[in-house]
């Protein structure tokens, strides 16, 4: 078998506070508990680095382990990518990723159910969801011989493509974007329509808002279905939209939240000062401001995901 080239991407230790010990304060009982919890999910992702790291060693592989903080370019001249962490580290990985490498997501400290259990009246115990992470200590080792010796195929996974005033962003957004006004108090103010082959496909709304939000298949299980919206196939090359909590959306409310098709797109101005497209979460951010034109397709190219069957099906 010939040796293969892989990126081993990390999730830091510093995300987790590090308990110390201060003999001058006194800590309540439930905050000790905390605390204890922290410790326990640094420990278990440590841990789960280690054992990763371990099975890497024994196999004909040459890799190099980056913290995700520390990618700054595209990731080139490697056959696979394998993130340790969450659904975060690999969300981090997949900015920087074309659809030439695959990814392995391995959720490196999954929820306990028992543990949540236990402590639900203290505190939320959820660890990682790791929805997109198909591997976890378990089962990694078994996954990464499938993935050298061609017995498992990589999932495409959707993403969304972002044009500002005809100025393509060098950013894809694997689960969803948002655009809103900076200041999360502030109302947003903007227009859109559903476009195909540059025809309106759909009236044109004005919105009076907290924001747009849009989400590929993959995260339409993350923020999109809390607020409300619903789940899609993972394999659905549409895209999902909602206007966030509308202020008098009046007839158009129907309008408010809809798909659009993979052959078509978003087209959408802003109307306020200042903006921002923030895109799978607060790390990816472009500033936009009044006048600014917005094109919003799944025109991207896709991310090659290694996926659980859970998730397939």
């Amino acid at each position: 078998m010939a040796r293969r080239k892989l990126l081993l991407l990390l999730k830091p230790f510093d995300v987790f506070p590090v308990r110390r010990s201060d003999p001058s304060r006194t800590i309540n009982p439930q905050t000790s508990e905390v605390l204890d919890y922290l410790d326990s999910r640094r420990k278990v992702h440590k841990d789960a680095i280690r054992f990763c790291q371990s099975i890497l060693q024994r196999k004909p592989i040459d890799w190099v382990p980056v913290l995700r903080h520390d990618l700054s370019r595209p990731i080139q001249n490697v056959d696979l990518v394998v993130t340790i962490g969450g659904d975060g580290t690999l969300l981090q990985a997949s900015h920087f990723m074309d659809d030439s490498i695959p990814v392995l997501g391995v959720n490196s400290d999954p929820t306990q159910a028992k543990e949540v259990e236990d402590l639900n009246d203290a505190f939320d115990a959820t660890r990682s969801t790791g929805y997109l992470c198909a591997a976890n200590v378990n089962n990694f080792e078994q996954m990464l011989d499938d993935i050298l010796e061609d017995r498992s195929v990589p999932s495409k996974l959707m993403r969304i493509a972002i044009c500002v005033n005809s100025r393509l962003m060098p950013k894809y957004a694997l689960n969803d974007i948002l655009v809103s006004h900076p200041c999360p108090a502030a109302v947003s103010r903007f227009s859109f329509r559903i476009k195909k082959d540059d025809q309106p496909c759909s009236p044109l709304v004005n919105c009076r808002s907290s924001g747009l939000r849009v989400s590929t298949a993959a995260g339409s299980t993350a923020a999109m279905l809390s607020a409300g919206g619903f789940r899609m196939p993972i394999s659905s090359q549409d895209l999902q939209y909602m206007v966030r909590e509308p202020i008098s959306p009046g007839a158009a409310s129907s309008l408010m939240h809809g798909v659009v098709k993979s052959d078509q797109v978003m087209d959408a101005a802003w109307f306020c000062k200042e903006g921002m497209i923030y895109i799978d979460g607060s790390h990816v951010r472009y500033s936009i401001e009044h006048g600014d034109n917005i094109v919003i397709s799944s025109k991207a190219p896709a991310l090659r995901v290694y996926l659980s069957s859970h998730v397939l099906s």
